[in-house]
């Protein structure tokens, strides 16, 4: 079965399609103009157009046209009273796969839209191939071990087929979120398009406007030129809004109107132009809290919270850490790496270090420690001992003496403990977490072993 879209502005002749078409066991949806057809087109998914060339508004060649400019292989096939060699020389020339004059059999419908659902078919498996292809060969920061981030990737998979579906993706900073958002646009329809990414945080609040809706020439004082904002320039593919939070109110509510319109207008210009992209946002800040304080347009809120998608923080998917040091490690060094690339101790330390700055954090933190290593593998504790050196508060922390009271040489023995197991039992690693010199940390070893 498949999903046929029919074009006419004659009301009979749809329904005649529709009826011939649904007794072969296809899904038929019908329009009776090009821009009808078109708005269907850019909501829903087809595999295959049968369209008019003689209609008002916009007619069977333009519908053609504005259908490659969506980027969306969609077979059409012309039907018209109009026939001549001269009118299908210049469908085919157009694009079309067929096409059928009319009066027509009901034969040949059905064998030119086997023949075209054919076509149909062979676009859908060369796609997928290739999106195939580019899931396998190309580079990811993702590690799915954990079954938090194997949940994650599996709501993005299923937003990603959809092609206008608004995505909200939460999170702590440096979890991952823009990368997570591209791969949800190479997995979706509008992967030929482009991925075009806004940090709101990061532009100034008087240019934020400008760079999403563009400008006219002469719109303000250094305006030289006509620019396109984010927007056009990601007209068919995807606008990553990072840090949506810290939007202004008053862009908040421009940036409402474009997604209930799918409109913008340049600053200084009166045109509307229309604008085709799937919008994903990302935030780490409460937006709800935010609507409650009203720093946040509740209706944009809802606007954007169509589907959300939350990413953990790395302390709560521990099972991610080793995994993803070692894709850090192999994407610093090169893939062919051979052998162990971090020590039984290194993976222990890192597995009991909080990563207050998530998988950013562990990133950098990879190839700090490979520098310090001069490159030799595998990294070992002593590469990665910074971690708790520069850890906020490490050597502040004011220890609160419990009410009972404490026995002194118990919580010696305690710490020593914990900073040999957090260490991976390097002495010299634990010795620095107590702010010791290894010898006097070797004489309180020695009187712990004595006490045993």
């Amino acid at each position: 079965m498949a999903r046929i879209l029919v074009v006419d502005d004659e009301e009979k002749m749809c329904e005649i399609l529709k009826m011939m078409l649904s007794f072969k066991g296809h899904s038929v949806d019908v329009a009776y103009n090009g821009r009808e057809a078109l708005e269907k087109i850019r909501d829903s998914f087809y595999d295959l157009v049968i369209a008019d060339i003689k209609m008002p508004e916009m007619d069977g060649r333009k519908l053609l046209e504005e259908i490659k400019k969506l980027e969306i292989a969609i077979p059409v096939v012309f039907i018209t009273a109009y026939a001549s060699v001269e009118d299908a020389v210049e469908a085919m020339r157009a694009g079309a796969v067929d096409y059928i004059p009319k009066p027509f059999t009901e034969e040949r419908i059905f064998l030119t839209v086997e023949r075209a659902l054919g076509i149909s078919r062979l676009i859908s498996e060369k796609e997928a191939l290739a999106r195939e292809l580019e899931r396998k060969t190309f580079p990811e920061d993702i590690v799915c071990v954990s079954p938090a981030m194997r949940k994650v990737m599996d709501l993005v998979e299923r937003v990603a087929a959809q092609r206008n579906t608004t995505v909200l993706i939460l999170g702590e900073s440096g979890v991952g979120k823009e990368v997570v958002a591209k791969h949800l646009h190479r997995r979706s329809p509008r992967a030929k398009g482009r991925f075009v990414a806004i940090n709101c945080a990061a532009v100034p609040e008087n240019l934020l406007e400008a760079e999403l809706f563009g400008y006219e020439r002469g719109a303000f004082t250094g305006a030289a030129s006509r620019k396109k904002g984010v927007f056009e320039v990601a007209h068919g593919g995807t606008v990553f809004l990072d840090e949506v939070g810290d939007i202004p109110l008053e862009a908040q509510a421009k940036l409402l109107r474009v997604l209930q319109e799918r409109k913008i207008q340049r600053l200084g210009g009166l045109e509307e132009i229309p604008i085709d992209v799937r919008i994903v946002a990302a935030t780490h800040k409460d937006l709800k809290a935010m609507v409650e304080e009203g720093t946040f347009r509740e209706d944009l809120y809802y606007r954007i919270n169509v589907f959300p998608i939350y990413i953990p923080p790395l302390r709560e998917r521990r099972e991610d850490i080793i995994p993803l040091a070692e894709h850090f490690i192999r994407r610093f060094v090169g893939p062919k790496v051979s052998g162990p690339l971090l020590t039984p101790g290194a993976k222990k330390l890192l597995l009991s270090y909080s990563f207050p700055g998530n998988v950013r954090e562990l990133a950098n933190a990879c190839e700090r420690a490979l520098i310090l290593a001069g490159g030799e593998l595998p990294l070992t504790v002593e590469h990665f001992d910074f971690l708790y050196a520069q850890s906020p508060g490490s050597r502040s922390r004011r220890f609160e003496l419990p009410p009972e009271g404490i026995s002194l040489e118990e919580l010696e023995k305690e710490l020593i403990r914990q900073a040999l197991d957090r260490t991976g039992g390097n002495q010299s690693a634990a010795a620095r977490l107590l702010g010791l010199t290894r010898s006097k940390f070797r004489t309180r070893m020695k009187m712990l072993e004595e006490d045993k």
